[in-house]
């Protein structure tokens, strides 16, 4: 028989849920463009080691923008089901969807694709101009909608498991099992970054991947959470001085491997991307010294903010 859990049981979980909502959880977020730096040639991945900080700090910043900047949230994800299965075999780009959609919808389901394709335009200009400030601010930005683009609850109207009954699972496989497994248990060897040569085809067939997984994601937490009473699934941790209710690491560690490791596979894979196209807008540009860009100059507003960045993390609710 199963245990319940009480109201106030579940007022806290769903507290705690909220908190780890972000895509891919700052966490990962963070571990995708730090990891990323590595896959770089010598001369330029000592450019960003020098900058690793920001550069790593600065992968949540779109996430933080999301409840300031109207436009923001849907360059984080693609609604598949508006835009139907259709549109991953025509992949139209930017202008083509402009004149098939209209703004208010493509507004409302997402426009992840279009957006992270734009952004390796200005990555190359910054490139170009060797402007330092932009060019780790991009590619910070490149490397969280990289990381969005690999998470397959981006490509769903059921980005939260809110139409199946599986409320929670989005900040459970995206942040809760990076948060326990990623640091002992994943591989980020990568090797070298590689060029891309056709950047429209290696950012669709990104989004093909995670949308494939889709199902798999929800049928077999689906099938976790039938095979474990209530009582095994949630377990009780202290989180900043607070005692909040989380998914327990035995119900984790049964799903994160019942998917056969899909989300260190989907973590891998958006770190190999990352360096892959910061590598790319490099060589695109022409590939400027990048012994002769200059130090970072921050105003004082930007160092404080950096500063508030590093002290605390965004606590907002749900969203794709």
């Amino acid at each position: 028989m199963k245990k319940h859990l009480n109201f106030a049981q579940k007022g806290i979980f769903c507290a705690f849920v909220l908190l780890l909502c972000t895509s891919w959880g700052f966490y990962a977020h963070k571990e995708i463009n730090k990891m990323a730096v590595f896959t770089l040639p010598p001369d330029l991945m000592f450019f960003y080691k020098k900058h690793l900080d920001f550069v790593t700090e600065k992968a949540t910043s779109p996430d933080k923008r999301r409840y300031i900047l109207v436009g923001e949230a849907p360059k984080h994800y693609l609604d598949i089901e508006y835009y139907t299965d259709s549109i991953l075999i025509f992949r139209p780009d930017w202008k083509e969807a402009s004149s098939m959609y209209p703004s208010d919808s493509m507004q409302a389901h997402g426009m992840l694709p279009w957006n992270l394709i734009r952004l390796t335009y200005y990555l190359k200009e910054a490139f170009e101009k060797q402007d330092v400030k932009s060019i780790l601010k991009l590619s910070a930005d490149m490397g969280h909608y990289i990381g969005d683009l690999h998470v397959p609850l981006h490509t769903t109207r059921n980005y939260n498991g809110q139409l199946t009954g599986q409320h929670g699972i989005h900040g459970l496989w995206e942040s809760r099992l990076p948060e326990l497994f990623a640091a002992t248990n994943y591989n980020y060897y990568l090797g070298h970054a590689n060029y891309i040569t056709d950047i429209h085809k290696a950012v669709w067939d990104a989004l093909q991947e995670s949308h494939d997984a889709v199902d798999s994601v929800l049928n077999f937490e689906r099938r976790i959470r039938n095979n474990f009473r209530e009582d095994k699934m949630y377990s009780y941790e202290d989180r900043n001085g607070k005692t909040v209710l989380v998914y327990s690491e035995a119900y984790c560690k049964a799903y994160h491997y019942a998917m056969n490791n899909m989300v260190e596979r989907r973590m891998r894979s958006a770190i190999k991307m990352t360096g892959d196209l910061w590598y790319t807008c490099w060589i695109n540009a022409g590939k400027p010294d990048p012994a002769l860009f200059g130090d970072l100059s921050l105003t004082e507003e930007e160092r404080k903010e950096n500063e508030r960045e590093q002290q605390g993390s965004s606590t907002e609710g749900c969203s794709h």
